[in-house]
């Protein structure tokens, strides 16, 4: 059953000079399946907010991971891994020794500091080795996800796609945060056994360690890797980025010469 007359519309018909009166339902659908559609586009509001949310989460999380690998390099380099200060049996002489990754320093009360890099890989202790392997790895892949991350990010155009592109940015967040636990793991490790054998009667009091600035700065830096890594991954979802689905509604066939197609009038 047609529904009752919405719309009218007079078409003239020129053999016999009659005006035929057609209805024209409005809210009819069509019957045509092959007809055109039209795309009813998302909110460009909504679009520019997702798109500023994500770039805003890029920048942050960006900006903490570059901090981060700075402090793994930093960490990495310098001595103070494990620390001790001792007043040996003459009171007058004081010092400090520093067992870094790569040397180990000698600190004078006078302020003279004598270093010396570790000749031998193997003859260095378990934690010393491992911690050398995983931080090094842990700077290399911070190189590697800042590269990453900076060709998905939305302020280059090396990538064209932002489907691909916000795919690259989460991987480069995913990166970020291995790099985080690789660093952690030796971190962990060396702490716990400094604290051991710190508290083992059996170790002498020089021999003795206390947890150095460069264990602490470590610490520091796997936060924000681990932070910012997670803020990349976030700006990767289709909630931030506003990728909402184009939906299709249908639309009238339009004839060469301007008008409706008649076939959809009675």
């Amino acid at each position: 059953m047609r529904s009752p007359l919405i719309g009218l519309k007079f078409v003239w018909r020129r053999s016999s000079g009659v005006s035929v009166i057609n209805e024209e339902p409005r809210n009819a659908a069509p019957s045509n399946p092959l007809q055109k559609t039209s795309a009813v586009r998302p909110d460009p509001q909504s679009c520019r907010t997702g798109a500023m949310l994500a770039a805003c989460l890029e920048f942050l999380g960006l900006a903490l991971c570059v901090t981060g690998s700075l402090l793994v390099m930093v960490a990495c380099g310098m001595p103070m891994w494990k620390v001790t200060a001792f007043i040996d049996t003459n009171i007058v002489v004081a010092q400090t020794i520093w067992d870094g990754l790569w040397m180990s320093c000698v600190v004078q009360s006078t302020g003279q500091m004598q270093c010396k890099v570790h000749d031998s890989i193997l003859a260095l202790s378990q934690d010393l080795q491992t911690a050398r392997a995983l931080t090094v790895i842990s700077a290399v892949l911070g190189v590697v996800a800042l590269t990453v991350t900076v060709a998905g990010a939305q302020c280059t155009n090396c990538i064209k796609d932002e489907t691909v592109k916000a795919r690259v940015v989460h991987a480069g967040g995913v990166i970020y945060i291995i790099s985080g636990l690789f660093v952690l793991v030796p971190l962990c490790w060396m702490a716990n056994n400094i604290i051991v054998d710190f508290h083992n009667p059996q170790i002498p009091p020089s021999k003795k360690r206390e947890i150095g600035a460069s264990i602490y700065i470590g610490w520091a830096a796997t936060a924000l890797l681990l932070l910012g890594g997670t803020l990349l991954c976030c700006s990767f979802s289709q909630g931030v980025r506003g990728s909402y689905p184009i939906k299709y509604v249908p639309t009238k066939t339009i004839t060469a010469n301007g008008d409706f197609d008649k076939k959809h009038y009675v």
